[in-house]
């Protein structure tokens, strides 16, 4: 496996990637918390070990901004936080697995392999795009033709929801229910008015018409 181990502790930093390299895993070992973050970002590790106390970024912060960026890497917190309240919080972080210090190196190995052996779930999607449409979940941006396109709220949520079902009719049921929570017919015009905003900024300024209605159906963007 690819690990990735952040520990800023200088005998037990180098004293875990040397033993998981003697078990024939391919470890990167780095010291600050900001640091790792980018390496974990960009680097495609099965299993990251994280302690909680770090210069430059803290373990706890680490692990949430990952996963707010839908980053699903298993994470084992290794640390000397050892409360109840502790362990809570690290879980609800985000985190897989809590390992105590001081730990047997036996039971981190075999911590690490049993989250290796989880499947994975497949990474969602940080760009939605449609042809030359382009939206990009982390920064809220969308742009057309290399075009920036200021959105609303409500109007980025409904081309949001178009693209991810892209190809596929979505009802004014659906849309009400997945951009405005609405379980219910409000009997007003909502969806129709938000959808011909889009389409002006959208599809207007351009050639080709990307949101499409299909009469008495509903709407939808070509998956073409």
């Amino acid at each position: 496996m690819k690990i990735l181990v952040l520990e800023d502790d200088k005998t037990t930093g180098p004293y875990i990637a040397e033993g998981l390299r003697e078990e024939g895993h391919s470890v990167d070992l780095f010291a600050n918390g900001a640091d790792g973050l980018v390496q974990a970002m960009v680097g495609s590790y099965d299993v990251l070990v994280v302690d909680r106390m770090m210069p430059g970024l803290d373990g706890i912060s680490l692990v949430k901004t990952l996963r707010g960026a839908k980053n699903r890497t298993p994470v084992l917190f290794l640390t000397a936080m050892g409360g109840v309240d502790d362990r809570i919080e690290g879980l609800n972080a985000g985190g897989d697995d809590y390992l105590i210090k001081p730990f047997a190196f036996g039971e981190l190995s075999a911590r690490i392999n049993a989250l290796g052996r989880r499947p994975q779930m497949a990474e969602e999607p940080t760009i939605l795009r449609a042809r030359d449409l382009e939206l990009n979940l982390l920064t809220r941006k969308v742009t057309r033709a290399g075009k920036s396109i200021d959105l609303l709220p409500r109007e980025f949520a409904l081309l949001e929801v178009l693209l991810r079902r892209k190809g596929r009719v979505q009802t004014r049921t659906m849309l009400l229910e997945s951009v405005w929570d609405i379980h219910f017919d409000p009997q007003t015009n909502v969806v129709e008015t938000h959808v011909s905003r889009l389409r002006a900024k959208v599809d207007k300024p351009f050639d080709v018409d990307l949101i499409e209605t299909l009469r008495g159906s509903g709407y939808r963007i070509d998956a073409a």
